[in-house]
This record gives structure tokens, sequence and C-alpha cells, in this order.
């Protein structure tokens, strides 16, 4: 589960890379710069649900060792 989350983590990492590549910063709110700043933003919320789910995995071992 650790990998997973490692390879997803870097992967999204990647897609918000390019995507801030595509950022027209004259104006980020029309066209191709809307869709590079939704798909950021959805990156950033799939590392957050990742991040959570690997302490939660981690806390779940640790509960589990304490029996």
């Amino acid at each position: 589960m650790k990998i997973f989350t490692i390879i997803f983590t870097v992967i999204a990492s990647a897609l918000i890379i390019f995507n801030i590549t595509q950022i027209d910063f004259s104006a980020p709110f029309k066209g191709q710069s809307i869709i590079a700043l939704i798909t950021i933003l959805a990156a950033l919320c799939g590392i957050v649900l990742l991040q959570i789910l690997r302490i939660s995995k981690r806390i779940e071992k640790k509960m589990k060792n304490k029996k």
C-alpha cells in the first residue's frame, strides 16, 4: 500500500507541474488555463486523500500491534 500511495503521489505531482506550465497568467480564468487550474486542484485533492489513507493504514497497524 505504501508503494501504491508513493507512485500515485509522484504521478499527481507530475500532473501539477505539467499543468502549471499550461496556465496563462495574464488570463488565468479563460480557456485552457481554467482547465489547468481545475486539474491542479484535483491533483492536490488526490494527494491529500492518499496521505490520509497512508496515515490511517499506519494507525490501523499500530492498533493491531497493541492487541
